[in-house]
């Protein structure tokens, strides 16, 4: 076989005498590795080093000013904070994973009429940054707001239940996060072999049945990523928490750094990092050993779709109400603010637009192509990095390979403000060229966002069988030729899928973005955080489309294709 147990070899060469000194060394060696494989290994440690820099920040800030630290991490309030966080990352996540499996199935298993247009609607509230969701749903259906001004005259209800807090939060990150589950389960079910499933039924299982145990179990790696990726973007969003009052550690290590107490702060984000840690570890106990490739070579046979029957009707209205839920409220009430902001600010005037309207539309254009250009560089550079980690981590699994994925699924849980804050200090201390520059914010999206990419191609190696590279390596072929005359096309719809997710994240990103970004690059998600930090709606509701727009279009398109 063409893998080989870093954790095997490392203990032969341990039981070696140690007379010479590559015999400490022998657990590379004997793997006969190629220039090609130190060079993935190369990339992926330069990827850990710029991670690592963030945790290193850390622990001098801490270090600075320990006993103010050390009082912060044992207060009442932080383990408030820390139920706070943890309670809502579980409960997002689960709720999430029971919205998106199902969704997934029914859209690609089944003859549910217009699952083609269903994938595409349901996967849309993926491109809305949860503080835009936020801002919306609060117009919405908090007291006095738009939903209850609705309601007053027809029902005389003056007032709806309080939607600040653990509720809102918890819905309004549910509805923009599932799409991570859905997209990751719903591409493995494509390429799931239909062979399974009959060879289940032709024992006398029920179609029920062999969903639970056949495709569910089937699924699990999908489930999984997509599963650890919303947990780890509950654990360090900043907008949805922050306009919904509700104190996370993103939140509160926001206010601890605007009131510049960077030690408190550097605690605070310290204890997160261990909670990441401690998920990540438990998500790699429950993996196990079960197999997911298929054994045989060629394609699969086209599924054939599940007939719902009088079912059919009941998954239309899940998938409806779902729809209408996270997308079609949030856009009536973006139309709302937008129809609103016609008659303000970005008015067309009965007469015709002014010059002062004309400029004010005019002045989208240059942050939009700032967040365009920054997030499609960012997407690129981060599937570039990450695919060197996906294939040790499937193709030479080992401590060592083990380490580059756990530290790259740590970095998505760092809040975006501290790692800013990390290569600010970095760049203002010893690269001072770099500092206020383009290649720093590109690197900041690296650090954030390279789980998406990981997880996505780790997954698509996963149902990828090694027998088809060991079968050319048998031929003579050279590691570098294999990759990219076998692997790499292989794979190239999951990492399509990852630069999609990527380049999302990018285009939402706010506080790296804020504080990173050059002189003079403003991008839409400043200038929509500017306007809803002022309550101005109406003001936000054009730079939101804008955005919601751009990154639509991508997502659609990549969900078309892969249909």
């Amino acid at each position: 076989m063409g893998v080989t147990d870093f954790g095997n070899v490392q203990g032969n060469a341990r039981s070696l005498p140690r007379i010479k000194l590559n015999v400490n060394l022998d657990w590379l060696g004997q793997q006969n590795w190629s220039p090609f494989h130190w060079l993935l290994v190369g990339s992926a440690g330069l990827v850990a080093a710029l991670i690592l820099l963030v945790p290193a920040y850390l622990l001098l800030r801490v270090g600075t000013g320990w006993a103010e630290a050390w009082q912060t991490l044992f207060q009442a309030r932080t383990l408030e904070i820390l139920g706070n966080t943890l309670g809502l990352a579980v409960s997002v996540t689960a709720a999430s994973a029971l919205i998106a499996v199902p969704l997934a199935w029914l859209t690609t298993c089944t003859d549910l009429p217009g699952k083609r247009f269903w994938a595409v609607i349901v996967a849309l509230p993926l491109v809305v940054p949860s503080y835009v969701a936020a801002y919306l749903f609060a117009s919405i259906l908090t007291p006095k707001g738009l939903l209850q001004q609705l309601l007053q005259p027809i029902f005389g209800i003056e007032q709806l239940p309080n939607f600040y807090g653990f509720p809102g939060a918890f819905m309004v990150l549910t509805l923009v996060s599932y799409p991570f589950i859905f997209l990751t389960v719903r591409s493995a079910l494509k390429k799931m072999d239909p062979a399974l499933v009959e060879a289940a039924r032709s024992l006398g299982m029920s179609p029920w049945r062999a969903f639970w145990h056949v495709t569910v179990p089937y699924l699990r790696p999908s489930i999984t990523a997509g599963g650890l990726l919303v947990m780890l973007y509950t654990l360090r969003d900043f907008g949805a928490v922050t306009m919904l009052q509700y104190s996370t550690f993103t939140r509160i290590i926001y206010n601890r750094y605007l009131g510049y107490k960077l030690d408190m702060a550097a605690a605070m984000a310290l204890v997160l990092v261990v909670v990441t840690a401690v998920i990540l570890y438990l998500e790699q106990r429950s993996r196990g050993k079960a197999r997911y490739a298929r054994v045989s070579i060629g394609v699969a046979r086209a599924q054939r779709p599940v007939k719902l029957g009088h079912w059919r009707w009941i998954g239309l209205g899940f998938t409806g109400l779902l729809a209408f839920w996270s997308l079609i409220l949030p856009a009536l009430g973006l139309a709302y603010w937008f129809w609103r902001g016609l008659n303000q600010d970005w008015a067309v005037k009965s007469v015709g637009m002014t010059q002062t309207n004309v400029d004010s539309l005019l002045s989208l254009v240059e942050p939009a192509w700032h967040s365009l250009s920054a997030s499609l560089l960012g997407a690129g550079l981060a599937m570039l990095l990450a695919l060197p980690i996906a294939i040790l981590v499937v193709r030479r699994p080992g401590r060592l390979s083990r380490l580059f994925e756990q530290l790259s699924y740590a970095s998505f849980a760092l809040p975006g403000i501290v790692v800013a804050l990390a290569y600010v200090f970095f760049g203002t201390n010893y690269a001072p060229s770099l500092y206020q520059t383009l290649p720093i914010l590109l690197i900041a999206y690296v650090i954030l966002f390279i789980p998406q990419a990981v997880g996505a191609q780790r997954s698509s190696l996963l149902q990828l069988s090694s027998s088809l590279e060991e079968a050319a390596q048998s031929l003579g072929k050279r590691p570098s030729t294999i990759f990219h005359r076998i692997t790499l096309p292989l794979v190239k719809p999951g990492m399509l899928a990852g630069a999609a997710l990527v380049f999302l994240t990018c285009m939402k990103e706010l506080p790296a973005t804020l504080i990173l970004s050059p002189l003079g690059f403003n991008t839409l998600s400043a200038e929509i955080w500017a306007n809803i930090g002022e309550a101005f709606f109406a003001r936000a509701a054009a730079p939101t489309l804008l955005l919601l727009l751009l990154s639509s279009i991508p997502l659609a398109w990549m969900t078309f294709k892969n249909n």
